[in-house]
């Protein structure tokens, strides 16, 4: 096969950051996708209706002209958020889902839960209403080993939230491990995963080769080869409980190859050639449309895109540096060589149409 076109996929999981940054990670972004599900951990947090739609007014401002690109908003969850609020803003069609991140987690994530059972008030609305929650899945507890956060999280807060509340919508977002894989064939049809285009390409080796490599390091970290493999086979399934989320989430280069580097990988400019590779590598590439663009949209519950995209195989080297906001990122695998090539000149983004 050297050219193949599939319908146009979404994101649904992305950092498009803020200010200066969103004119070049939009830009990333929207080359592939025709919607992304945006986080909400800006500085401050996007916690209430107004917030969100301001922001996606910036996101809608700074994308590229001829680009049909729409950003699905997201509340982030606090020990106070209020359910009526929440509930308010996915019937305005503002909040597209909820966003949980335990306290200190990740990045910007210190107005995050303390104690799930501080937000069961708005677990039981959004059960409700049909809103999905969406989750770090990562216990913050220091005496667990960092590579055993995500298998904690899964025993310890999820299993209990997919118990108590059986109509949630759940999405376990950027899984790790073997462990998360199985607990989502397991459960119920409401509980889903995304899986980023790193986490099926590296192992946790790729943070150590030769010296610590900080532009391999984010959160959940890398773990060991078995999961890698895990997640491989997950998400060339054919599962419509697995689908792509790519976790794209940029810093300076100077924050991550800095004494405490930052956690991220900017991985948007290469996602989709990398997914393609892996599906690919995996003799699976008749699935990589349903899991791109098909899975999500009907677990969101909305309608598939119209529009189509063409890859090519065509080597091409990603570059060492991208500007982002007037500062310079290193990108996912970069430098290096990809097979498959994104042909921009043939990105339709059509309108919508309801194919559920």
């Amino acid at each position: 096969m050297t050219t193949m076109s599939i319908r146009t996929p979404d994101d649904w999981h992305v950092h498009l950051r803020d200010g200066a940054q969103l004119e070049q990670t939009v830009a990333a972004t929207a080359r592939s996708f025709a919607r992304a599900i945006v986080m909400p951990n800006l500085v401050p947090p996007v916690c209430t209706v107004e917030a969100a739609r301001e922001y996606r007014n910036r996101i809608r401002a700074a994308t590229p002209v001829g680009a049909s690109f729409e950003p699905l908003m997201t509340c982030y969850l606090t020990n106070d958020t209020d359910p009526d609020e929440v509930a308010t803003g996915y019937a305005s069609g503002v909040f597209a889902a909820c966003k949980l991140y335990p306290a200190h987690a990740t990045t910007n994530s210190s107005h995050g839960v303390t104690d799930v059972r501080r937000i069961h008030p708005v677990l039981a609305t959004m059960e409700r209403i049909g809103m999905p929650l969406l989750i770090h899945g990562e216990v913050t507890d220091a005496a667990v080993d960092v590579f055993d956060r995500e298998a904690i999280f899964i025993e310890r807060v999820l299993s209990p939230i997919v118990r108590d509340f059986p109509g949630l919508k759940v999405v376990l977002e950027h899984i790790t491990t073997a462990e998360a894989a199985d607990f989502i064939r397991e459960s119920r049809d409401q509980v889903a995963a995304t899986i980023t285009p790193h986490h099926l390409l590296i192992n946790r080796n790729a943070m150590f080769q030769g010296g610590f490599r900080p532009h391999a390091y984010c959160l959940p970290v890398a773990k060991r080869e078995k999961h890698r493999v895990a997640l491989r086979q997950a998400a060339t399934s054919g599962s419509p409980r697995f689908f792509l989320g790519t976790d794209s989430a940029p810093h300076p280069r100077a924050m991550k190859e800095a004494a405490c580097g930052c956690a991220g990988i900017f991985n948007a400019p290469v996602a989709l050639e990398v997914y393609a590779q892996v599906f690919e590598e995996e003799g699976a590439l008749n699935r990589l449309e349903a899991f791109a663009s098909e899975h999500g949209p009907r677990f969101y519950g909305l309608p598939l895109n119209a529009g189509r995209v063409t890859l090519t195989r065509s080597p091409w080297q990603v570059p060492d540096v991208i500007e982002v906001g007037g500062q310079p990122v290193v990108p996912f695998l970069a430098g290096e060589t990809l097979a498959w090539r994104l042909d921009t000149n043939q990105v339709h983004h059509s309108p919508e149409v309801s194919q559920r």
